[in-house]
């Protein structure tokens, strides 16, 4: 019983994010999260105020999925990259060591 609930509830989560356009393209994360950062600032203020709650406010954020996405990519390919060159160096310099 335990497994078909758990089940439910991630494949729901699948569903959600998938509808939202979180598992599409970069362009399509930035839009959901632009529109996650339009819709939950309201929400949260209602929540609050119907708990009786007293957040401080949100720091605003500048963040792009796509644009993150791309430099983690670019730095990855860069490493990768160099990687024989940087092998090769510190493979000379071990030798050059234990000699």
């Amino acid at each position: 019983f335990r497994f078909v609930i758990k089940g439910s509830l991630a494949g729901a989560a699948v569903y959600v994010a998938y509808d939202q356009g979180l598992l599409g393209s970069g362009t399509q994360g930035a839009e959901a999260l632009k529109k996650a950062q339009e819709a939950l600032p309201p929400t949260i203020q209602e929540w609050t105020s119907y708990l009786g709650w007293e957040l401080p406010s949100a720091p605003k954020l500048d963040f792009s999925p796509s644009d993150s996405w791309n430099k983690g990519v670019q730095t990855v390919i860069s490493a990768l990259s160099v990687a024989p060159t940087r092998a090769c160096e510190f493979t000379t310099e071990g030798w050059k060591y234990v000699k």
